[in-house]
């Protein structure tokens, strides 16, 4: 059993190359102010995001931050636990920050919450999954502060 868990892992490096190569090694976009201190930003595929710091109609970029964050860890433990032969029905993620409260008020900690079902998920290849993209895979994780606390829990169902 034990030997069929690490087989999917084994030759992992070269299996993410496939998704990780599609990376665009620049990023580009464009934010507008439309009016008071509401914006629209643009990536440079075309997908937009409204930013409003009155939160009435659109999110703070704080929010996509961390947002962002999840999303790349998740991206690679699904990934990840595909690669090792796991069947994922269900993955969902929740996550919270703690900013500080003065200026400049960056994320002191993230707490990470992923609920996951299927067949071969087991707590040793999830928690495999999630210590590679912490380690190797996520550039999201790799671009925070070194001062913040990410803190990552799973339930598997």
């Amino acid at each position: 059993m034990i030997e069929k868990e690490n087989t999917g892992a084994d030759n992992l490096a070269d299996e993410m190359k496939g998704y990780k190569k599609t990376i665009l090694p620049v990023n580009k976009g464009r934010l507008k102010l439309e009016r008071d201190l509401y914006f629209i930003g643009a990536t440079q595929r075309g997908y937009e995001v409204e930013y409003d710091v009155t939160y009435q109609e659109g999110c703070s970029p704080t929010e996509t931050f961390l947002m962002s964050v999840a999303g790349c860890l998740s991206i690679d433990v699904v990934s990840i636990l595909r690669k090792m032969r796991c069947n994922i029905t269900k993955y969902e993620t929740e996550f919270q920050g703690e900013r500080k409260a003065d200026p400049p008020q960056y994320y002191k900690s993230m707490d990470i919450m992923i609920l996951i079902a299927g067949e071969g998920i087991t707590p040793k290849k999830l928690d495999r999954a999630i210590s590679l993209s912490q380690s190797k895979y996520c550039s999201v994780y790799h671009s925070l502060r070194k001062d913040i606390d990410v803190n990552i829990s799973y339930e598997i169902e």
